[in-house]
């Protein structure tokens, strides 16, 4: 069901997935645990962010103090220039304040900025957000937008996954921290993976195991209602490249001999530990079976980038099966046997039938 609903709303381009406050704790409570200090003195942005409906606002307002914040930004895209049009009506919070205008409100993004205690009841929260309209629609790649990306240290947000590809580049073009959420099968775009292998990017605390429960405010595409919250489940995962206690976290390993004793997944499958027909490199098709005395080059599924610990493996590249980001040949050369046969989409070949994709890596030395 969850690969289906990621397909629907690639097709019909409906982000309008909100993320759930516990999900954005339990995040970003690891960053905080392994580095109490890391937001302290920073300004964070929240980008494609509607601040008025987004736990995201409201999760940093109301731990502007506890985190140290200096300053926390968050905007929103303008209502009338969203793919999917939903039935918007403004809030009571906008629609109540001197600075309305029934134009603007569907046309115009909004920015919301918190520096400090602005109600004087010392206390830094929500309610001290301060904004306005933007002079355009919000969209993250405009001047206006481009400008505070440059002014923030940390990034953070869940951005529209019809748009990732440009969101990501927009962010490392800028050279920022982040914390953002994304599709499971972006990491094997063209555009992200080789930022795995160069560890410009990683994982997020929370494991890839299952979907995320996202609130929707599409009423025709709803997978359960949670005390009266219309709510979809996709196969999102969280991407940064903030350090966290999980990523160094080595994964305990049984020798080649103790997997094939032991392990009932490896004796089930008979392509287990077969070098493939085109690359000198194994066949490992679950993680938990990597073998911890094997030396040479392993296959491994691409599950296996939410368990890499950087200190523990080296990863070769991508061997793509049918997907986007296949080894350069320069890789493939030095992995074939056969520097001439022909490339089958840059994937491994078991008795001449393609295997899944899989990432290729080895033990550190």
């Amino acid at each position: 069901m969850a690969n289906s609903n990621l397909t629907n709303a690639k097709r019909t381009k409906n982000d309008e997935f909100y993320t759930q406050w516990g999900d954005i704790q339990k995040e970003v409570a690891a960053y905080v645990e392994y580095n109490p200090d890391v937001f302290r003195g920073k300004t964070v942005l929240l980008p494609c962010d509607d601040p008025e409906w987004s736990n995201f606002t409201k999760f940093f307002a109301q731990n502007f103090e506890r985190f140290g914040l200096k300053k926390l930004i968050s905007t929103s895209y303008a209502a009338e220039s969203k793919t999917y049009k939903s039935n918007y009506t403004p809030t009571l919070f906008e629609t109540s304040d001197p600075q309305y205008d029934k134009n603007k409100t569907v046309k115009n993004g909004k920015i919301f900025t918190l520096t400090g205690d602005e109600t004087g009841d010392g206390v830094v929260d929500v309610n001290d957000l301060k904004w306005r309209y933007l002079e355009g629609d919000g969209d993250f790649r405009s001047a206006e937008v481009k400008k505070l990306r440059d002014e923030a240290d940390i990034i953070i947000t869940n951005p529209p996954f019809s748009l990732f590809r440009e969101f990501l580049a927009w962010i490392m073009e800028a050279n920022k921290q982040f914390v953002i959420l994304s599709n499971k099968g972006a990491v094997i775009y063209k555009e992200v993976f080789p930022l795995f292998q160069e560890n410009r990017l990683w994982s997020g605390r929370t494991e890839w195991g299952g979907g995320m429960w996202f609130e929707t405010k599409n009423s025709d595409d709803v997978d359960k209602v949670i005390d009266g919250v219309n709510m979809k489940n996709v196969p999102s995962i969280w991407l940064t490249n903030i350090d966290h206690g999980r990523r160094h976290q080595r994964l305990p390993l049984m020798t080649m001999e103790d997997n094939k004793k032991f392990n009932t997944q490896i004796q089930e499958n008979e392509n287990s530990y077969k070098r493939y027909d085109n690359y000198d490199a194994i066949e490992v098709p679950y993680t938990n079976a990597i073998p911890s005395d094997y030396k040479g080059v392993m296959g491994v599924p691409i599950s296996f980038l939410d368990k890499y610990s950087p200190e523990q493996f080296e990863i070769v590249w991508q061997a793509s099966g049918n997907t986007r980001a296949s080894a350069p040949k320069e890789v493939l050369k030095k992995l074939s046997y056969h520097p001439h046969l022909e490339d089958r989409g840059g994937c491994g070949v078991i008795n001449n039938e393609r295997v899944y994709s899989r990432v290729l890596i080895r033990h550190k030395k």
